[in-house]
């Protein structure tokens, strides 16, 4: 496989906290990684460097060979970084078709004189329900957002990200706050996505699930990079479960 998204020597600082310190790891073309670690392990600020929302202090991140330094989250966008928030927050006078057909509508916005005089929304509201289809939640494309559960809401936040045709994307906790039963399928839509093609990164608490779809893991914690591997192995190691599970490092390895 080849590197897709390279991250080298990156660290993070807020004043007198160093969030992210000194981390490096790669997510491969076509690979499904998860990025795990326990609460403040830094691994929410990984991701905002990765897009672009924090700046870091050291280090390098590239996508695709291409040196992401100093740019803007929306050209990051535009080289084929995709991001599904945790907390999702779709416009709620807009139907779900049509906040997804919004970001599938990126292309015209890039020029804004361009943008003025195509009017068409037909072809971008044509992918809205392509990809809402695609994500399981087809029969709610003309239904307002305020109206939908919490599990409808997270499919609809990844059709968005998919809407933007990204070569890598990265997902925040997309089964937070959902059951077992809405988690699982979630998760098997997430593999589905890898299985067509498309390379991911997932940040997840649910390590039933990340187990269970993950290829690779990237474990950190106090903002430092723990292991990486195979997730069974890593998730077996000492300092792993001491990280988690609050054990000793002597009595995990006994």
């Amino acid at each position: 496989m080849t590197a897709l998204l390279e991250v080298r020597g990156v660290s993070v600082r807020f004043g007198g906290v160093l969030a992210v310190d000194d981390v490096s790891f790669e997510a491969e073309q076509g690979e499904l990684l998860g990025l795990i670690g326990p609460n403040g392990a830094g691994k929410t600020t990984m991701m905002r460097a990765i897009t672009g929302v924090v700046r870091p202090q050291s280090g390098a991140i590239r996508l695709g060979g291409r040196d992401m330094a100093g740019l803007p989250t929306h050209k990051r966008v535009r080289l084929g970084l995709g991001l599904s928030q945790q907390l999702v927050s779709p416009f709620a006078t807009m139907t779900v078709a049509q906040n997804v057909a919004l970001a599938a509508g990126y292309g015209k916005t890039r020029a804004p004189l361009a943008a003025l005089v195509q009017m068409r929304r037909a072809p971008e509201l044509a992918r809205a329900r392509e990809l809402l289809d695609l994500v399981g939640v087809a029969g709610i494309a003309d239904q307002l957002p305020g109206n939908l559960p919490l599990g409808d809401l997270k499919r609809v936040e990844v059709a968005r990200a998919l809407a933007l045709d990204p070569k890598l994307l990265l997902l925040d906790e997309p089964l937070a706050g959902l059951n077992h039963i809405e988690a699982a399928a979630l998760a098997d839509t997430i593999t589905a996505l890898n299985k067509g093609g498309l390379s991911v990164v997932l940040i997840e608490h649910n390590l039933g699930e990340v187990l269970r779809i993950c290829s690779r893991l990237v474990v950190v914690d106090n903002g430092r990079k723990l292991s990486e591997g195979e997730p069974r192995k890593v998730m077996n190691e000492p300092h792993v479960r001491a990280a988690y599970l609050g054990e000793e490092v002597e009595d995990a390895a006994a």
